[in-house]
């Protein structure tokens, strides 16, 4: 009998050596954002927990490969766990996750619990009154995945678990049913409501979050980043040369037979992300990358642009077009290697034999027919009679895309005369690549400029990579990042961080300002650059998570208030449980060059929301919000 009911008090549990689990569907598992968001977090949660921290997600067994080493759990409860469930049926994979700070993951199987779906099916329509379609996959797999998590956390901790002690209070939103996506708002809506402690990434899911699950989020936990993955501190602008020259390389052999454009007078722009034409901003970048090669022409500027589309999509093969430009560039590159080797033996010879009163060696001694004759049919397989191609996979559907039919539709074609170029990557980068063989990273570093001008984000990660290594972005006010470096410091564009509106201005307004920022951004002299470089990497020590982990510290110890009131002294200061896991802030030791916050401090403080008052929350600092 529950201790409630029989008026006994219950058990004290062990709130300061407890275990963490974190859920997430990209764990050691690459898909979006959120495997960059538990990658680089994994440190600094390791640090605090060591083993007691563990991730979950569902289990991909060809990223798994690779990326997980299995091993034996230490924990007794754990193996007993773990063990309980491969009686039923249910496959896991305990493992260390191969990256810093070598996490502790479980991998679960979710193909081995479909047994189980009408079942959890049926719980979640007798408990809660929502309702599963049988062919909605997505939905499908979350209900398997969620269902198993709660199984395994359920067996853990030894008693029965309730997600749903809340839903009674929940009202039905006319719009998600409207949309068919009555149940995917209902589970999401009771996740919110049934969570101890609920947290949202930035003020506008905040925002969201209020009005569309009805719940106010107890605080606002930005996402960081590991500064010192990207830290080169005075090395990242000699990176940027580096990475810029293997882009350089790309970059002659797509345009081959073109190459009439100055490289060192050469911009490189990108986007990357999830394919979401729309969310990402993918047509307002095309858009504005149109305006943006009329106004180059119109002003007879001389600089050229290059914009790369880094976004996944379906795809069969490399195009032999993408395939033959590199090769072509490589056989020219290295006969013209082994000329120059040829041309150096002789001179050498030639200086050797010299005598008073001889000639000076000229070409015609120097290079031998041969080399002529070599050269010249390297030249002729310069030569190329269509354009360079918009894109460097064979994609399926090609007429049904929308990135290429929106290119189509700008005439955006690669022209000798456009000063705008557009090379759509639709695959992850990586160093294996036959056509560019960059890491992600690597190719972020030697680009000028990230692009992300999203509809909707709830953070956004790629601008804040583009941060820390040192590159400016353009975001929006409706991403998260976007309204957090807009309230954080005061003139972000000096600091390389432009903002587009997008929810004041109408959609045309929104582009003519985001073609304008690339614009100015175009008219910029190569010290100017650099300088604006310097400053944005100056903002990095702003997205450490150092500095945004602390709100991690606070949330999860405001869980365990919440969860075992009783295990805590009625004393006990909040601040006295987490004081050692604060870390101070150092001060930028740059001035005057340190970003200021609109407060005019020079190392901003504690901005975030989340504060404990010992029977509860206040949620003053978000309440007082509002979007700008």
């Amino acid at each position: 009998m529950a201790s409630e009911e029989t008026g006994a008090e219950p058990p004290k549990r062990d709130v300061r050596n407890h275990m963490l689990f974190e859920v997430a569907t990209e764990v050691a598992n690459r898909v979006g954002g959120i495997y960059s968001v538990l990658k680089s977090k994994a440190p600094v949660t390791t640090a605090e927990y060591g083993e007691r921290y563990t991730l979950i997600g569902p289990l991909n067994r060809a990223s798994a490969a690779v990326e997980v080493e299995e091993l034996t759990p230490s924990n007794p409860r754990m193996i007993e766990t773990i063990k309980s469930m491969q009686e039923r049926g249910i496959e896991v994979i305990y493992g260390r996750w191969l990256i810093e700070g070598a996490p502790r993951v479980l991998l679960i199987d979710t193909s081995t619990g479909y047994k189980f779906l009408d079942e959890w099916k049926g719980d979640l329509w007798n408990t809660a009154g929502i309702p599963s379609p049988a062919a909605d996959t997505e939905t499908n797999e979350a209900i398997v995945f969620g269902y198993l998590v709660a199984w395994f956390l359920g067996e853990v901790r030894l008693i029965d678990l309730d997600f749903y002690n809340h839903l009674q209070h929940f009202d039905v939103d006319a719009e998600a049913g409207k949309r068919g996506i009555y149940h995917r708002y209902c589970i999401e809506r009771a996740a919110a409501h049934t969570a101890d402690v609920f947290t949202t990434v930035s003020h506008i899911t905040a925002f969201e979050s209020e009005h569309l699950l009805k719940r106010k989020p107890d605080g606002v936990l930005p996402n960081g980043l590991n500064v010192k993955k990207f830290s080169a501190v005075h090395e990242f602008q000699n990176l940027h040369s580096q990475s810029k020259e293997k882009i350089n390389d790309f970059v002659r052999g797509h345009f081959y037979g073109h190459n009439d454009f100055d490289l060192d007078n050469t911009l490189y722009l990108f986007t990357a992300g999830r394919y979401e034409f729309r969310n990402k901003g993918v047509d307002m970048f095309i858009e504005s990358l149109a305006r943006l090669n009329h106004r180059l022409k119109a002003s007879g500027s001389k600089t050229t642009v290059v914009a790369f589309i880094i976004m996944p999509a379906q795809t069969t093969s490399l195009t032999v077009e993408a395939l033959k430009g590199q090769a072509v560039v490589k056989s020219l590159r290295d006969t013209i290697e082994m000329i120059e080797k040829g041309i150096g033996k002789r001179m050498y010879e030639r200086c050797l034999a010299w005598k008073e009163g001889d000639n000076m060696p000229d070409e015609k001694d120097l290079m031998a027919s041969q080399d002529r004759v070599l050269l010249r049919r390297r030249l002729f397989a310069m030569k190329r009679h269509s354009l360079p191609p918009i894109v460097t996979h064979n994609m399926n559907n090609d007429h049904e895309d929308p990135i290429l039919n929106q290119i189509r539709r700008v005439q955006l074609f690669n022209d000798p005369t456009d000063r705008v170029k557009i090379i759509f990557h639709p695959e992850f980068l990586n160093s294996s690549n036959p056509v560019l063989p960059l890491d992600y990273d690597d190719f972020v570093r030697g680009t000028h400029l990230g692009v992300f001008p999203s509809y909707y984000e709830p953070w956004g990660y790629t601008p804040a990579e583009c941060t820390v290594m040192g590159v400016p972005s353009i975001t929006t006010n409706l991403s998260g990042f976007g309204c957090y470096m807009e309230e954080l410091i005061e003139n972000s564009s000096d600091y390389g961080i432009y903002i587009v509106d997008r929810r004041m201005k109408g959609v045309d307004d929104s582009v003519n300002q985001l073609t304008d920022f690339m614009f100015n951004f175009a008219l910029k002299s190569r010290r100017q650059r650099i300088n604006q470089r310097n400053r944005t990497e100056r903002l990095s020590d702003l997205l450490d998570w150092k500095r945004m982990g602390l709100e991690y510290v606070k949330a999860r110890q405001l869980a365990l208030r919440r969860a075992y009131p009783s295990s805590f002294g009625s004393g006990e200061d909040f601040y006295d449980i987490i004081g050692g896991t604060e870390q101070k802030i150092s001060r930028p030791l740059s001035v005057p060059g340190s970003p200021r916050d609109r407060s005019g401090m020079m190392t901003p403080g504690d901005f975030a929301s989340l504060q404990e008052v010992k029977e509860g929350l206040s949620t003053e600092d978000y309440i007082a919000w509002r979007l700008p």
